[in-house]
């Protein structure tokens, strides 16, 4: 595996050696892992993902592995539990906003049939395949992240901004921002 071409990014740590190759862009039909990376990415907003992925499995386990109906009915007993977990990032604010999430989640599945129906039709179901050569092209917002993310505000989620919307569309592979010199660039094409 030393020898293939990878997304500049992801060779800086094997956590993220691992990450990129077997998720990262994969289009994400599932939501309960929709749901596992909403909670992520509005957790990493401010630290590094490497600091999120180094406490997966804590967030896993605290998260009752990202099922949204348990995680929308969290209450102040079990924020205090997660507050005193070192497994997780302990700020309340983002413990708070997750619950929120899971709430308007279960509405957007409710109304949509699914989270990933709702997700991916802002762009009429098709996958935005950029061809990005170098990292340094690789915006941090986009047009389809600022509608999503308007959209996703007025119904009453939280910490997730333009800039947490694309690094989610590009980890559940709405958007393919692997470099076209990365070997998993024609995989994750849907």
């Amino acid at each position: 595996m030393c020898d293939v071409n990878r997304c500049e990014w992801s060779k800086t740590h094997p956590i993220y050696v691992e990450y990129h190759d077997k998720e990262w862009g994969v289009p994400v039909q599932n939501d309960r892992i929709q749901f596992e990376f909403l909670v992520l990415e509005s957790a990493q907003a401010g630290l590094s993902w490497l600091t999120i992925l180094k406490r997966r499995e804590g967030y896993r386990r605290l998260y009752d592995n990202f099922d949204a109906e348990k995680v929308a009915r969290y209450d102040e007993e079990r924020i205090m539990k997660m507050l005193s977990d070192p497994g997780i990032i302990r700020n309340r604010k983002k413990i708070e906003a997750s619950i929120n999430n899971a709430q308007r989640f279960l509405e957007i599945r409710e109304a949509f049939g699914s989270f990933r129906n709702y997700l991916w039709g802002f762009n009429q179901g098709r996958q935005v395949v950029n061809q990005f050569t170098l990292l340094s092209q690789i915006p941090a917002t986009s047009p389809l992240s600022d509608s999503i993310s308007k959209d996703m505000k007025k119904r009453g989620f939280k910490f997730l901004g333009s800039t947490i919307l694309y690094a989610h569309l590009q980890a559940t592979g709405l958007i393919n921002d692997h470099l076209t010199s990365c070997f998993r660039y024609r995989e994750c094409i849907e």
